[in-house]
């Protein structure tokens, strides 16, 4: 592989933002990319794995090592019929996302159209557990192939051992242990037809009820169609979509921790305002992030310099173009202090930070 020294990094970023690395390496097959990993692992150096790039915040300084640009390629679709109808989807690390999705809608396949639009590389998925418009990866994926970096060794994962819950999973717990390679989903064939719709801002769009089908290719439209209008599809033009998309998740509370919320609410606002929530593992409650964003003051546009949030969506903090890494999480801590100083809740980043700290 040919190494780049001194790379910019930037612009292998959704923010465009960040300094350089020492040097960079790209990596078009599953045996470069596990070379390259072992050789930088046998001389102690720092090594960065880079992906599309849609989740990452460089520091302005950059990373004082090797960063690793994961491009390899593969898509195969192998056709099933048990115990239910549907295919096998088998991605390489490097895959477009977006690319796979409307692939799998073409061919007629249900269970990840409602992620279409969703910038970044098929490896990321399983790491993050993406998820959106009530779908996440982790309710098609059947097995992860990895290199572990502790065993030195290429493993495939099964599903019940990645560990997945909301926007994380065992391999974001564990990062420097394990390089995704390829990802494994399986996918069913409900005639031309969606999985049915779990998410009600989805359904509404579709015109349909909670529970309801719709042709494939309409939910994957209305869903571009509505990340567009909160600036989450990326078009070079529009500085909106300069950013990771959403950059808190939502935030999930316990039963003592979501009652003194309620009270902050209704202090704040007032005794009939009620805020989203929506049931979550444990007996927990999850509201959301962008409502509190909102409701403490930052409203869409909010900002007077280089880093503001989205014009279109309060969750998505955005380089207008000359911003600097320490600018973005300038606004990013005022917005994480001002929720928590208004409602008690302290919004998490979800975004990986390298050589930054918010």
């Amino acid at each position: 592989m040919h190494a780049t020294p001194n790379a910019p990094l930037a612009p292998l970023t959704t923010f465009r933002l960040g300094g350089p690395a020492t040097q960079l390496l790209t990596a078009t097959t599953d045996a470069d990319l596990v070379e390259a990993v072992r050789t930088a692992d046998a001389h102690g150096a720092p090594l960065l794995l880079i992906g599309g790039g849609s989740n990452l915040l460089i520091g302005d300084h950059g990373f004082d090592g090797t960063a690793l640009r994961i491009a390899t390629t593969g898509r195969t679709l192998t056709l099933t019929r048990t115990p239910t109808r549907g295919a096998t989807l088998e991605l390489a690390a490097g895959e477009t996302w977006t690319d796979a999705v409307a692939a799998t809608v073409t061919a007629g396949l249900a269970g990840i159209e409602c992620l279409a639009g969703i910038p970044g590389s098929a490896g990321a998925t399983p790491i993050q557990n993406v998820g959106a418009y009530g779908q996440e990866v982790s309710s098609t994926i059947t097995e992860v192939v990895a290199y572990d970096r502790r065993a030195k060794e290429t493993v495939t994962l099964p599903a019940t051992e990645c560990a997945f819950s909301y926007r994380s999973s065992r391999f974001k717990e564990d990062p420097d242990r394990f390089v995704v390679l390829r990802v494994r989903f399986a996918l069913e064939d409900a005639g031309g037809l969606s999985a049915p719709m779990k998410y009600a801002e989805t359904a509404r769009a579709l015109g349909v009820e909670p529970g309801d089908r719709v042709p494939l290719a309409k939910a994957r439209e209305t869903v571009l169609a509505l990340r567009a209008g909160k600036g989450m599809v990326l078009d070079a033009a529009d500085h909106d979509t300069w950013s990771a998309g959403s950059f808190f998740t939502n935030p999930i509370l316990t039963a003592a921790e979501h009652a003194a919320f309620m009270t902050r609410v209704k202090e704040r606002l007032g005794p009939d305002v009620t805020p989203p929530s929506y049931p979550a593992a444990d007996d927990r409650t999850k509201t959301s992030a962008a409502w509190l964003i909102d409701k403490a003051g930052f409203t869409k546009g909010y900002g007077t310099g280089q880093a503001r949030i989205s014009t279109k969506h309060t969750l998505a903090l955005t380089n207008r173009g000359s911003a600097t890494t320490e600018d973005l999480l300038t606004l990013a801590r005022e917005v994480r202090d001002g929720v928590h100083k208004a409602y008690g809740v302290t919004l998490v980043n979800e975004p990986v930070l390298i050589n930054a700290i918010l």
